[in-house]
């Protein structure tokens, strides 16, 4: 996934507070279906329908023919840096037992786990060697394996590290000293990774044999051992040494195929080739798919072969934009190819959002592939955003291929918001732009359109006409194309593009509405948008014309009362006001405040992404919340009175929904920490007393961004993760 993953918050809370009391509560994934880089896919070798998908930020995945359904297996991890997955291993003998290499960045903790009933339970060894699964070259691989000769060994190709070794099944781990390459050691600053040992491949036909790529740099890339590792000597000959060898598969003929980029990837490589390796003779050939003149930029990463016919070859294409990557069958062991894009067919109803344009195109990214080793006809291909599958692998027609998505949700969540009218959901994603989800169970039919933007970064629907919404969001293009704002009058199944006059940012520096930082709110009628610009903008005729907002600074988040037309409400963090606006958003004046810090610093947003601190209650004209550090206030009186409503918690977000039956205030519902223990909390008596509503087995690496109640039924939460998708839970016997 190209949107860049969060670290895990800090640790909030009181040591040796006592937990609070527990609400049971059950979870289940908004539907959306994939939407997520999985840069690798791996069937098991001795089980009919068993498979396993590991993901840059989500964790990994199991697929069974008992479910027929892809199994999130690391639910219950409370480690962020544990849910992006740099490799993993099904044993080759036994399917009950599965290994994954766990880590998503060299700047956190990184660990193998090990699992004897697929995933369902794991133990875990955290290791002295770092790793980065959602880090530049996460599709090289695989970097962990078991030798099938022997099965208690593994060996691990580390990025920065050298090649490490256990014979204990996983528990314990050395250093492989008499490896060649020692590894680069861990980067001296952030946002760098190194693309280290590639994979690591046990010969299955031959004891003792192994090999082991490197994908830095150097003069050689390719190292065998023939006594189970004792022993190294590179292996002669391939490609030009500028080129980089990130995955390899062997077949039952003991042939090794390896794929090479120019570089680790995803993103910068443009040159490619595939290459097969005989270790019997030590000849290798050149079986690129594409040569000479017909070569296009990018390069070659997935890559497969048939386990009972080990001719039967595929490769796929990485970062090739034009025409689009693709993927190559061979049946003659490299001799000659044949292009699958240009001859299939696209059956995307499943997850009918991949149709972005009017043709679901075959994928981007397409770091790893896999033939089934019981069905030569199936085999499947993971992308930039969905796992495509296929059962015409082995036919000469056009293969029909379609999304092997059911049970995988791997999407990063920017913002939500539940509206009191249409649709009970209206989500911002990042990469995927978000969407307007009216059934839960069922992925959405489009993403939001007119305009398209990677991220939505900000959402909001009029209190009083919910079907009037606004959006703000940005691409991956430093500056927007065309516009970042939007409105809707259909729930935001629809939308209409709204531009502003221009403004010139800060230094010279394109300006907040150019790039996308550029928040929006409407106004409780739907007739009003305030734009958050270097000079906040007002508009009451859909953008036709437009006015300077008074008094309200520059970078400054303004929430829209859900009940009053007239009154719009922020926050100056320096030097400390709650401001308020009486004449739908013209002006904006300093309101009483009373009972609130003198230093409102913690309720400052930072970036575009930042959640709004201040949050006004649907169907309650004068009703706000605003959060200031890790404490909740309540005003009732249109921000002039101000009272501390939570106590014995840290909050970090927090949203509001339908309240209890007799209750005078909203359901509360907070991502915070109570002790030592975070995790999703709700109170339903205004803050007073909280109840935490997930359990150990609902964590999701606590990598949770955003948090709303919905108004229309009490006790639903929705909950946005970092890489597992929207949450939604309902109490247990509703």
């Amino acid at each position: 996934m190209r949107y860049p993953a969060l670290l895990a918050l800090a640790f909030l809370g009181t040591i040796g507070a006592a937990p609070p009391p527990a609400t049971a509560y059950q979870w289940q994934n908004v539907t959306v279906g994939g939407g997520g880089f999985a840069p690798g896919i791996v069937f098991s070798p001795v089980e009919r329908g068993l498979a396993y998908l590991r993901t840059d930020m989500g964790g990994a995945y199991r697929r069974d023919s008992r479910s027929l359904r892809w199994e999130p297996l690391q639910d219950e991890e409370a480690e962020s840096n544990f849910m992006g997955i740099e490799s993993i291993a099904p044993d080759p003998h036994d399917p009950e037992v599965v290994y994954l290499a766990a880590g998503m960045s060299w700047r956190g903790p990184a660990a193998i786990f090990r699992s004897a009933d697929r995933g369902a339970h794991w133990r875990k060894t955290v290791v002295p060697f770092a790793m980065g699964g959602n880090e530049d070259g996460r599709g090289l691989g695989e970097r962990l394996a078991i030798d099938p000769h022997r099965t208690a060994t593994l060996m691990f190709g580390s990025r920065h590290d050298g090649l490490w070794r256990s014979d204990d099944t996983g528990v314990h781990w050395q250093k492989v000293a008499a490896f060649p390459l020692a590894g680069l050691g861990r980067p001296d600053r952030p946002r760098t990774t190194h693309g280290g040992l590639s994979f690591v491949l046990f010969d299955p036909a031959q004891r003792g044999r192994v090999f082991v790529a490197s994908a830095d740099p150097g003069a050689q890339h390719l190292f065998r051992s023939d006594d189970g590792g004792s022993q190294w000597q590179a292996v002669a000959g391939g490609p030009a040494a500028d080129l980089l060898p990130v995955k390899g598969v062997i077949g039952a003929d003991s042939v090794l195929t390896l794929t090479y980029c120019d570089a680790i990837g995803p993103n910068g490589i443009t040159r490619g080739a595939v290459w097969r390796f005989d270790p019997r003779s030590g000849a290798w050939h050149d079986v690129t798919p594409l040569k000479g003149a017909k070569v296009v930029p990018g390069g070659y990463m997935g890559v497969a072969v048939a386990a009972r016919d080990p001719r039967v070859i595929g490769v796929a294409t990485v970062n090739r934009y034009r025409p689009g990557d693709t993927v190559w069958r061979s049946a003659d062991a490299g001799r000659t190819w044949r292009e699958l894009a240009r001859d299939s067919v696209r059956d995307v109803s499943a997850t009918p959002f991949l149709d972005f344009d009017g043709k679901a195109n075959f994928g981007h990214w397409i770091a790893g592939l896999a033939i089934d080793p019981f069905d030569a006809g199936h085999a499947a291909y993971v992308t930039g955003a969905t796992v495509y599958a296929t059962n015409d692998f082995a036919q000469s027609r056009a293969m029909r291929w379609a999304p092997w998505t059911r049970g995988i949700e791997q999407t990063a969540i920017i913002t939500l918001v539940s509206p009191t009218g249409g649709a009970p959901l209206v989500s911002g994603f990042g990469d995927l732009g978000g969407f307007r989800h009216d059934d839960m169970t069922r992925s959405p039919r489009h993403v939001h359109r007119n305009p398209m933007l990677t991220n939505t970064n900000s959402l909001d629907y009029a209190g009083m006409a919910p079907l009037v919404m606004v959006r703000s969001g940005n691409t991956h293009k430093p500056v927007v194309p065309d516009t970042s704002l939007a409105w809707s009058t259909d729930g935001g199944d629809t939308w209409q593009p709204l531009r502003v006059p221009a403004q010139g940012g800060e230094g010279g520096e394109p300006s907040r509405a150019q790039t996308g930082s550029a928040a929006i709110t409407v106004s409780a009628d739907g007739e009003t948008f305030v734009v958050e610009t270097e000079q906040p903008l007002l508009t009451r005729d859909r953008g036709k014309n437009w006015s300077l907002v008074r008094g309200l600074p520059v970078r400054t988040r303004v929430t829209a009362d859900k009940a009053d037309a007239r009154r719009f409400y922020a926050v100056d963090a320096d030097p400390g006001h709650v401001l308020r606006s009486d004449d739908g958003g013209a002006a904006f004046h300093a309101a009483g405040g009373v009972g609130l810090p003198a230093d409102l610093s913690g309720a400052r947003t930072v970036g575009r992404e930042a959640a709004n601190p201040l949050v006004a209650v649907p169907g309650r004209a004068g009703g706000l919340w605003l959060l200031v550090g890790e404490d909740l206030y309540r005003s009732v009186d249109r921000g002039e009175h101000w009272a501390r409503a939570s106590q014995g918690i840290a909050i970090t977000r927090f949203g509001l929904g339908k309240g209890a039956a007799g209750s005078d205030w909203p359901a509360l519902y907070a991502i915070g920490s109570v002790g030592a223990q975070r995790g999703i909390y709700r109170s339903i008596d205004g803050g007073a007393r909280w109840t935490r509503i997930n359990d150990d087995a609902h964590q999701w690496g606590l990598r949770l961004r955003v948090i709303s109640g919905d108004p229309r039924l009490f006790g639903r939460v929705y909950v946005g993760t970092d890489g597992r998708g929207i949450m939604y839970g309902d109490p247990v016997g509703r």
